[in-house]
């Protein structure tokens, strides 16, 4: 097909633009320093697998502790240790393990991971061996809306090239639904440093929230969950979580 002299100015300046787009997206896929993309690896939120923890939960003045034992079958690992300070009776045992059997069998939460967009990554800080970086998130599924107002925050612990926190925190305002307004929302998740044989464990999970629904119901909470006692099973079950 033969392309009229306007026509192939236009089509040569698309063409460039087409070039330049992907040379910025390998450069920007390259660019992602080696010891953060080997931190990124095998990172996983929830800590690494096959590990028995205590995990405790307060919010709203109240505190509930449970455990993991990572040596037991799928659906018996968690027990609820104590809730609001009283010890559980074996009706309340028996419901806790029925509703997180429910809760695992609806499927598998996506890696967060997945969803940070390398491509608008930018260094922040850098000091005593820790760098911090940013960038935005990619949406997590079709018609999410909210990424667009989140960004990350990560500090690389550089000499074990070991993730020590992971933050997730608002831009602005936003809407993630038609009556909920969000005004303020951050997760924070802070990891142990590696040693020995021992890697990097979960330790705490801080989330603050503000925001309403229909204009007058408070949507605010803050929420602190920590991870202790983490040891080792002799033989843990193939496919631990």
């Amino acid at each position: 097909m033969r392309i009229e002299p306007p026509r192939r100015a236009r089509f040569d300046c698309a063409m460039r633009l087409l070039l330049l787009l992907g040379l910025l997206a390998n450069f920007a896929a390259a660019a992602v320093p080696p010891a953060l993309a080997a931190a990124l690896k095998n990172f996983r939120t929830d800590g690494p697998r096959g590990w028995s923890f205590t995990q405790t939960t307060v919010a709203d003045g109240r505190t509930r502790i449970e455990r993991h034992d990572a040596g037991q079958p799928e659906f018996g690992r968690w027990t609820l240790v104590a809730d609001a300070g009283k010890t559980p009776t074996d009706d309340e045992q028996r419901d806790y393990r029925e509703k997180l059997t429910r809760r695992s069998s609806a499927g598998t939460a996506p890696r967060l991971t997945d969803q940070l967009d390398l491509s608008t990554l930018q260094l922040v800080s850098t000091a005593a061996g820790r760098t911090t970086y940013r960038c935005r998130l990619k949406p997590g599924e079709q018609g999410d809306t909210s990424a667009r107002f989140l960004a990350a925050t990560l500090v690389l612990h550089e000499p074990t090239q070991t993730i020590e926190s992971l933050e997730l925190a608002s831009t602005g305002e936003f809407s993630p639904a038609f009556v909920v307004k969000i005004a303020e929302m951050k997760t924070t998740m802070t990891y142990s440093l590696p040693e020995g044989d021992r890697p990097s464990l979960l330790q705490k999970v801080t989330t603050h929230l503000r925001g309403r629904a229909f204009l007058v119901k408070s949507l605010d909470a803050d929420m602190t969950v920590t991870f202790s006692d983490y040891r080792r099973p002799a033989l843990a079950p193939r496919g631990t979580k």
